[in-house]
């Protein structure tokens, strides 16, 4: 007996699309919107969201229906005001991070940084006043920041670090430039960022160089609560 060759059928949509049809043009608009991030999301995209949202709504009621079971009305009582507490403290969690992404930190945040998490801080305190920041920190092997503004100013932000800002140093405040925020001979206006006080030989050193502005940790902590540079004596 001869088997049979059995004829594979093409499906139609296994079939490329003629060039000129409609699905030819369909699916040439579909990718040149994807290839510029405006087609929008894929089910794969928002799908663990979607589970992740379903296990949200139903672990509460899972929760409230088996301490229902094992303890009566009390237990619901019980659960309905465990999830107030959590939904709180998540809502809490939530608003101290958009707030930290904001630019804006408290004074006990601030204080809890290190090194590269103060350059950090200070990178989203100059992104949320309109400077465009270029973090130069690996390349340098310490925490060091680039930015500039749309006036077409330019920093060179330094750090003290972290460490050091307990030291007992008395300070005669912001650095007096030789002429208030303009720039030094290459047109950088360089800014030295310290948790703590900075010493009256700092300030000294400071005003004998054009240029360099020293941002104590009274004005850092200004500055992370809303203020701008400006607020705080760089400005032309």
């Amino acid at each position: 007996m001869t088997k049979r060759r059995r004829l594979s059928m093409p499906v139609w949509w296994r079939r490329p699309p003629v060039p000129g049809s409609r699905r030819s043009q369909r699916q040439r608009a579909v990718s040149e919107l994807r290839a510029q991030g405006r087609y929008g999301p894929e089910l794969r995209d928002v799908l663990p969201g979607f589970i992740g949202l379903g296990l949200a709504v139903l672990a509460p009621v899972l929760l409230l229906s088996w301490l229902y079971r094992a303890l009566g009305v009390g237990g619901l009582v019980l659960g309905i005001v465990l999830l107030a507490v959590a939904a709180a403290a998540v809502l809490r969690l939530h608003q101290s991070v958009a707030r930290r992404r904001g630019g804006r930190y408290t004074e006990a945040e601030l204080a809890r940084l290190d090194d590269p998490g103060l350059a950090v801080a200070v990178a989203g305190m100059l992104r949320r006043d309109g400077w465009q920041v270029v973090d130069l920190s690996a390349r340098e092997g310490r925490p060091r920041l680039y930015a500039r503004d749309r006036r077409g100013r330019e920093l060179d932000v330094a750090f003290r670090p972290v460490a050091t800002a307990d030291e007992n140093k008395v300070t005669g405040g912001p650095a007096p430039l030789r002429e208030a925020g303009r720039p030094g001979v290459d047109h950088l206006i360089r800014v030295v960022v310290h948790l703590g006080a900075f010493s009256r030989a700092d300030v000294l050193w400071a005003s004998r160089q054009g240029g360099v502005h020293l941002l104590d940790g009274h004005q850092l902590r200004s500055w992370a609560g809303g203020a701008t540079l400006d607020d705080l004596g760089l400005a032309d």
